[in-house]
């Protein structure tokens, strides 16, 4: 099982920094998020700084660039990197795409699979001036007189799909090179929800088999010689996920119904989603999150072998300053290093 890790900065220079370090202690792929930050610019960043671990996103968003920007930016990354790229794609959510970014939604599977497509095919075919023309009810590619003058390192660079629900998972399955979990995915939520629609998706696919498609399990890692201060530092990424009734399904799964409907009061209560970690107890973190003692965060580690091909940790930050941030994140990193003897 990968051992990858997302790497925090409080600036950019910082994230450049601990994705080095990451990769020093054995990390094998560094991973970037959108949000606060361009995915694709912070993959750049880490391009240039890294050497031997892959570049990820985790991910970028699908629907707010074109096709055609996504696979130029791909490219570019993956030259910067010396063909060591690996483009996470996910949808984000409606209230995101269409007011925060002016961008329909409509049928967000259909349109992500003619966006894989769309971009596969520009790859494929961008240096040979000849036309790019495909049909498609949600992402019709029409490009004409057009022929990249510069070389492509690779003209097939791995694609992996952000998916939580069934269908999503499916479709990650059937044309992804991976499936990249939501930031809580425990090892039986794994194995009784996610991997089951994984298989149905990759009977749809031809000539596919399960060792060709990597997942991926995002998640929040917290390790401190001190339990009780690593599990408070991961409460409030907990409480922040546990606000939004759309994961009542994922904390009822985990007998959490009780648990989440206690931060959903304090919510509505006034209280700021970034700030509900005190009313999280220490039970919600140890169901959805790696939290512990070095010992513990080892066996939480080891009980996804088996099931997930890559585990990505990434250190809390909901509710945290930065120096707890930042101690959460040398804690990891230490830890990256003792399991793997700094082997990437």
């Amino acid at each position: 099982m990968r051992i990858t890790y997302g790497p925090w900065g409080e600036t950019l220079a910082e994230q450049v920094e601990a994705a080095r370090a990451a990769e020093r202690a054995g990390a094998e792929v560094v991973w970037v998020p959108e949000m606060h930050r361009s995915a694709i610019v912070s993959a750049a960043a880490l391009a240039q700084s890294t050497a031997t671990a892959r570049i990820g996103t985790a991910i970028a968003l699908a629907f707010t660039r074109s096709p055609m920007v996504t696979a130029l930016e791909a490219l570019d990354v993956d030259e910067l990197s010396g063909g060591r790229f690996v483009l996470g794609l996910g949808t984000g959510v409606q209230r995101l795409n269409e007011d925060w970014h002016n961008v329909r939604w409509g049928k967000p599977v259909g349109r992500l699979r003619e966006t894989v497509r769309d971009i596969r095919h520009f790859w494929a075919h961008c240096a040979s001036g000849e036309p790019m023309v495909l049909d498609g009810e949600h992402a019709p590619m029409r490009i004409r007189g057009y022929r990249r003058p510069f070389p492509v390192t690779r003209t097939r660079i791995p694609i992996y799909l952000a998916a939580v629900g069934p269908a999503m998972t499916r479709l990650a399955a059937e044309i992804g090179d991976g499936w990249i979990s939501h930031e809580l995915c425990s090892p039986a939520y794994l194995a009784e929800r996610v991997l089951p629609e994984v298989e149905a998706g990759l009977a749809k696919a031809r000539g596919k088999n399960r060792e060709d498609l990597d997942l991926v399990v995002s998640a929040c890692c917290s390790v401190d010689a001190d339990a009780g201060v690593a599990r408070r530092r991961a409460a409030g990424l907990v409480g922040f996920y546990a606000s939004v009734r759309s994961y009542a399904d994922f904390f009822a799964f985990h007998d959490l119904a009780g648990e989440q409907a206690a931060v959903v009061e304090a919510f509505r209560s006034g209280r700021g989603a970034d700030h509900l970690g005190d009313v999280v107890p220490d039970r919600m973190v140890d169901a959805v999150t790696i939290a512990g003692d070095p010992d513990e965060v080892r066996a939480r580690l080891a009980a996804y072998e088996g099931l997930a091909d890559t585990v990505k940790l990434t250190p809390p930050t909901h509710g945290l300053p930065a120096s707890e941030t930042r101690a959460a994140q040398e804690s990891i990193i230490q830890l990256i290093a003792d399991i793997t003897g700094g082997r990437a």
